[in-house]
């Protein structure tokens, strides 16, 4: 009885998760299938399938690529979505070893800025922060990196401190008997350790950064367009009007990089996620 109701348990969790992946799969499949739709049929049908008239094949993708100056943008993205990760994760790698391993009161209140920081909304610093970011010339490709340096810190610091708990202090010292310095150290010792923790924040930031939409649009506005602001600001007309089919064009393309990157590295974001947390 027991192992039939196992049984029967198995299968109404595989029921469930199930219905919770078609829930999150239903709006991507809706966007791709709506991006070779004429504008007319995606307003008026747009559940249905592109068959027969209301097929555009490629049209959408070729007229949004050509008004949103998609590969200027797609440029723009990936360069601060990739040194922005770098930064991130070697400077709060390198702060969480510091943090952890120097027990005073300053690191305590380092540490625990840094765990405050995951809980203060973005809106409450917008205005003071896109002010500040204008006057130190930081609204720039090069300049936005920082920013997102300190708005990713919080939670990449706390999952780096939980995973270096974890590291024996004794390959450390051995390490310093050998005659490594304390960069030395970290670099040699204490980085290649941390692989699956980096792994995982570098994941996890790469998807924020990448669709992140309000940071680029307040602090590099129109003169550099990331992919999002470039949809948003170049997909709409005159009076409202707005080209559907090519916004829903180039939000396939610009989902896709991020989708490929996800599903290759998902185990290395279990891994890391579940590492810190249980040896933190």
């Amino acid at each position: 009885m027991s192992g039939a109701m196992s049984v029967r348990q198995k299968w109404g969790y595989y029921v469930i998760l199930t219905i919770v992946t078609l829930m999150f799969l239903l709006p991507i499949v809706i966007i791709f299938i709506n991006s070779f739709k004429n504008r007319f049929e995606i307003m008026s049908s747009p559940f249905s399938l592109p068959l027969g008239e209301s097929f555009a094949g490629l049209a959408n993708y070729i007229s949004g690529v050509n008004a949103s100056g998609f590969f200027k943008a797609f440029g723009i993205s990936v360069f601060v979505s990739v040194f922005s990760v770098a930064v991130i994760v070697l400077c709060t790698s390198m702060a969480a070893w510091y943090i952890t391993r120097v027990k005073t009161l300053w690191t305590k209140i380092l540490y625990f800025a840094f765990v405050f920081s995951m809980i203060v909304p973005f809106q409450m610093v917008m205005y003071t922060l896109t002010y500040v970011a204008v006057k130190l010339n930081l609204d720039n490709p090069v300049g936005i990196i920082f920013v997102y340096l300190g708005f990713g810190a919080g939670l990449s610091v706390f999952m780096f401190s939980g995973f270096v708990k974890s590291v024996p202090v004794e390959i450390e010292e051995a390490a310093r008997i050998d005659g490594c310095n304390p960069i030395q150290t970290f670099f040699h010792v204490v980085f290649p350790v941390l692989k699956p923790t980096s792994v995982t924040v570098a994941i996890l930031n790469a998807m924020w950064v990448w669709n992140d939409y309000l940071l680029p649009y307040l602090i590099l506005g129109a003169k550099y367009k990331t992919i999002p602001v470039a949809v948003q600001l170049t997909m709409q007309g005159a009076y409202g009007s707005v080209n559907w089919g090519g916004f829903m064009a180039m939000l396939t393309l610009s989902i896709i990089p991020i989708i490929v990157l996800y599903i290759f590295a998902q185990r290395y974001i279990i891994e890391g996620v579940l590492s810190g947390a249980v040896k933190g």
